[in-house]
């Protein structure tokens, strides 16, 4: 299996137990996740040597946000140690037309104060196929972003094959903010992952579909897939299609264009949906191990698809199936049936 590096930051996360409101909880639920974590926790759970790259302080909240990362496999290796918090965020679930919401408390963490001496770029891109970064982490601070150019340089260097999840938060930037980061930073990417409202936001492309009216037909995406790769020379380019009908009810499907074959996958109706914050670090998971283990980009990205389905299903953040599990959804299995 392939070495795989992903960087950003894990925090811990405080959500309302079910669907509570904030101002109704006298307790939360505690777990860990963070874009890129949960990213590489999909990885390990398929069977790659899965790195994630952070800072973290020393104290105990510290090394529990390192023990969740071990727990599921993913080597806490390149992870720097020094700082005084980890970042945090508070989830309120919502339910029918009520929407989830997320409050950020994640100022001045370990990773968004890093400095580059905290990283050895080229020994944590030596032997690796793959890393994957996403538009959150250039979006906490000024040396956050610098770090991620400084771990694509690298990346580059040791010919590895970089992939972004554009991933826009109105919370951390502004789309003006992010262009000017986000795009001089697609030239070290051969894998771009985004929505529509992201590729729009980040990178100032915006197709000719309506997505709020569940207008995602394939052909709204292809001229804007072909204008992007021919803008950064990506090798695919990748659209998650979300249908948003409730908090509890989403249609969810993909595309992926490699410049010759534009592939649309099949649609899945999720619901009800149990956790949806992941959702679309999962599916950068399955595309990655899909265009890693997989002969088409139409293999991948049903792979990718399937195992993101999955993940509406499991609470917290992280993606726990197996290669197995997402291979029996992709051939059709979508039952429920009790497995004996």
């Amino acid at each position: 299996m392939a070495k795989v590096v992903t960087l950003g930051e894990i925090m811990l996360r405080l959500s309302t137990p079910g669907n509570t409101r904030f101002v109704q909880s006298d307790s939360f639920d505690v777990v860990y996740g963070g874009g890129e974590a949960n990213v590489a926790v999909s990885l390990a759970n398929y069977g790659h040597e899965a790195y994630f790259v952070t800072k973290l302080p020393t104290h105990e909240i510290g090394q529990s946000a390192v023990n969740a990362l071990r727990k599921y496999g993913v080597s806490d290796k390149y992870i720097a140690r020094g700082g005084d918090r980890v970042g945090i965020y508070y989830l309120e679930t919502g339910a029918s037309m009520r929407p989830s919401k997320v409050i950020y408390d994640r100022a001045n963490s370990a990773i968004a104060l890093a400095n580059p001496e905290d990283f050895d770029f080229d020994a944590i891109m030596e032997g690796a196929d793959w890393f994957h970064w996403s538009g959150i982490t250039p979006a906490i601070s000024d040396k956050a972003a610098e770090l991620t150019k400084l771990a694509c340089e690298a990346a580059k260097r040791h010919g590895v094959k970089v992939s972004v999840d554009l991933n826009f938060r109105k919370k951390l930037w502004t789309s003006a903010k992010a262009q000017t980061i986000m795009r001089p930073l697609m030239q070290y990417v051969d894998v771009c992952i985004g929505n529509e409202e992201d590729a729009e936001l980040c990178l100032g492309f915006k197709p000719n579909a309506d997505v709020e009216k569940g207008e995602t037909g394939a052909e709204g995406y292809y001229a804007i897939f072909k204008q992007m790769k021919e803008e950064f020379g990506f090798e695919y380019v990748v659209s998650t299609l979300r249908e948003s009908f409730s908090a509890t009810h989403n249609g969810w499907k993909a595309l992926i264009y490699n410049g010759e074959e534009f592939y649309q996958s099949k649609r899945y109706d999720i619901e009800p949906i149990i956790d949806r914050v992941g959702g679309g670090d999962s599916f950068s998971g399955g595309l990655i191990h899909g265009l890693l283990t997989k002969e088409t980009q139409g293999e991948a990205l049903e792979f990718a698809v399937a195992a993101s389905a999955l993940k509406h299903t499991i609470p917290g953040d992280f993606n726990l199936v197996s290669t197995s599990e997402v291979e029996a959804l992709v051939g059709g299995d979508a039952s429920g049936r009790v497995q004996r």
